[in-house]
């Protein structure tokens, strides 16, 4: 495929919002239509990014022959339908992370990509973050063997409300969405499936029905460790916090910032062509539609994340 790629994106929210940005920077991509639940705010993001196309509809978008490709930034509960309704309509589809609220969903996306030999990737960003990546290419390189992962996952969430502090028409989930991103990249990270893993969880929230804090314990088959903390009750600093602790040294991760050990600064603005994580995905997806071949965080290979996820749900329950 030389010509431009149109592509259609579902939700104009926070994380839609990200993407349209991203995708601002990628030569050779157009966003031709926005899907949103509401039509009036929809309109407007789409006026603000230069979009012909608006509708309420995900079907709508679809039934537009010049769209090739479809990213969703839906709520969780929608993803795996919504992407397995893209696939069905011959479009390929990012579709962001959790790639399903359950394993038997997932499992059906990744069989009816296997069916359509459509592209299907999830939005497992940290595999793309040049902090993440800087790690990786050493673990890759034999500079580096993961010993143990400590990561942090820190909100403070009282309200349903999103990244911009609006209201939210789905409930987030620490194990499903949160927890997704840290379990897939530590696997990635490790280069070895994980073989054994344990959660616990604090009380259910009465009003937002999820459990607002949870520690979680996973072990690679070649030993190496992760302890995960997640809560929606941390009122300090938010987001994700990776330490990284090898044999040859210890690395911490802060979104696109990476320290040592001793906090000294590790540049990583050469280690791609930007240092926006979710524009580095973006470009992902494309290369790999125009290339014909499985993106980084395909469907498939995210598949056994889900897997553990599923089990350590059957823990909690």
């Amino acid at each position: 495929m030389t010509q431009t790629i149109k592509v259609a994106l579902a939700g104009a929210g926070a994380f839609g919002i990200k993407h349209l940005d991203g995708i601002r920077n990628i030569d050779g991509v157009e966003v031709v239509s926005l899907v949103g639940r509401r039509l009036e705010p929809t309109r407007e993001v789409a006026s603000k990014y230069g979009i012909a196309h608006v509708t309420t509809d995900l079907a709508e978008s679809l039934a537009l022959p010049e769209v090739d490709a479809v990213i969703l930034c839906t709520p969780t509960q929608m993803h795996a339908a919504q992407a397995m309704q893209c696939l069905r309509a011959g479009k390929h589809v990012q579709v962001e992370i959790p790639l399903a609220d359950n394993l038997r969903d997932a499992q059906a996306v990744v069989q009816l990509q296997r069916e359509t030999g459509l592209v299907a990737m999830c939005g497992h960003t940290r595999r793309f973050n040049p902090s993440h990546q800087w790690v990786h290419r050493r673990i890759a390189a034999g500079e580096l063997h993961l010993q143990q992962m400590d990561v942090q996952t820190y909100f403070f969430r009282r309200t349903n409300t999103n990244a911009l502090g609006q209201p939210r028409s789905w409930t987030d989930h620490l194990l499903w969405h949160h927890a997704a991103h840290t379990v897939d990249l530590f696997a990635y990270q490790a280069g070895s499936p994980i073989v054994q893993a344990n959660a616990i969880q604090g009380p259910i929230h009465p009003e937002l029905g999820i459990a607002m804090d949870m520690s979680i314990q996973l072990k690679a088959a070649n030993g190496a460790l992760c302890t995960l903390s997640l809560s929606f009750n941390n009122d300090g600093p938010l987001g994700t916090f990776f330490r990284y602790i090898g044999d040859t040294g210890t690395y911490i991760a802060r979104y696109d910032d990476l320290v040592n050990g001793r906090e000294e600064k590790i540049d990583v603005s050469q280690v791609d062509v930007s240092m926006n994580g979710i524009e580095l995905q973006d470009r992902e997806f494309f290369a790999a539609i125009r290339e014909g071949r499985e993106p980084n965080a395909s469907v498939a290979q995210v598949l056994p994340c889900y897997q553990v996820l599923h089990d350590l749900e059957q823990q909690l329950q």
